[in-house]
């Protein structure tokens, strides 16, 4: 049986280092090392669809390396993704990551998913995690999120700062997880004002269809929604995402972010003053526990879970704005008590 665990505290503040970096990491040539060995490398992160640059998802676990680089001081490695790539192309790049003696070697996304159960068996002297999905492994670590908690925080902001009582949502992809935001975000709008009407919308049916990767399509799913009167919209849509916030900026609406506090992030400055909050996942902090893990020879498996309770998910306060809505704050405060005691169930689907 899999063993899970709740992590007592993740590493708080993590996801706010290192953000606006776009420049790509490489690995070290290939050694023909095994990972496991006294002179293992540090942590290796190969990225999700987007890449570094995405000032979300895949910027926090970049996030996550920076930390553990500094703390440790031992080399790291952070890949890019191929367009069009397949498992294949996946698998070759986590085995040459382990090859060439790194450890961990994370896989950003669930993506990696299938790669991630071939490579694990050939190099069970690594320890491999994976964001976003479950693989079975003795060395393998699933860090997986309470993302509909979060969601659900963002929708009561988004009730209580509403004056239209409509506010949308753009999903990057059709897909399960993204349903768990659609799904939390919906519930905690309901749960705050029934009166309050939730415009949804997919941009894509797969990932290969750059539903994590077009701002363009973001925006044009933002535009429609502001249409259709609109006046917050929550985006959980990756490198997409940056067109909704754009679009929000430009109708003087307010935008939610997701995963990252995107308030604070540079390549996003010009439109901080309508993003009202974030939807944070703390996949840095994820991404550093790991490491930390097997820095200490004591290397996590099995699925770890990040929820409301240990910080890994949570709702950012950055913009000063959030505190002048009548309401919201107490509001927000009431459902985290409400989540992280029981008396609310968060809704997944």
């Amino acid at each position: 049986m899999r063993r899970i665990s709740k992590l007592t505290r993740v590493a708080v503040g993590v996801a706010s280092l290192a953000l606006a970096a776009t420049a790509c990491g490489g690995t070290s040539s290939d050694n023909g090392d095994s990972g496991g060995s006294k002179d293992d490398l540090g942590v290796a992160i190969a990225y999700d669809i987007g890449g570094k640059g995405d000032q979300s998802f895949n910027d926090a676990a970049f996030a996550g390396l920076t930390k553990a680089k500094d703390e440790f001081g031992f080399k790291t490695a952070d890949v890019e993704p191929t367009e069009g790539e397949t498992d294949a192309d996946k698998e070759q790049r986590l085995a040459s990551l382990a090859r060439q003696g790194y450890n961990p070697v994370i896989g950003v996304g669930f993506a990696y998913g299938p790669a991630m159960e071939a490579v694990a068996a050939k190099y069970p002297d690594t320890t491999f995690g994976i964001v976003d999905s479950v693989v079975e492994g003795e060395n393998v670590a699933s860090l997986v999120f309470a993302e509909e908690q979060a969601s659900y925080l963002a929708g009561v902001a988004a009730a209580k700062a509403t004056k239209s009582n409509t506010v949308g949502f753009v999903g990057g992809v059709d897909i399960p997880l993204i349903h768990k935001f659609q799904a939390g975000y919906e519930q905690g709008v309901k749960d705050t004002n029934a009166k309050v009407k939730v415009v949804s919308q997919y941009l894509t049916q797969t990932a290969e269809e750059g539903g994590f990767s077009s701002p363009d399509k973001g925006k044009a799913a933002a535009e429609g929604q502001i249409e259709k009167g609109a006046d917050v919209i929550y985006q959980a849509a990756g490198l997409s995402g940056q067109g909704v916030i754009e679009a929000a900026a430009k109708a003087k609406a307010w935008a939610i972010g997701v995963d990252s506090d995107q308030y604070n992030q540079e390549a996003l400055a010009g439109y901080k003053d309508f993003i009202l909050t974030s939807a944070l996942k703390d996949v840095g902090g994820a991404v550093y526990t790991l490491t930390k893990s097997v820095q200490d020879g004591k290397p996590l498996t099995g699925t770890q879970v990040f929820d409301l309770k240990v910080n890994g998910v949570g709702l950012s306060d950055s913009n000063p704005k959030m505190a002048e809505i009548p309401g919201l704050k107490e509001a927000v405060d009431e459902a985290k008590k409400g989540i992280t005691d029981g008396t609310i169930k968060v809704n997944t689907e």
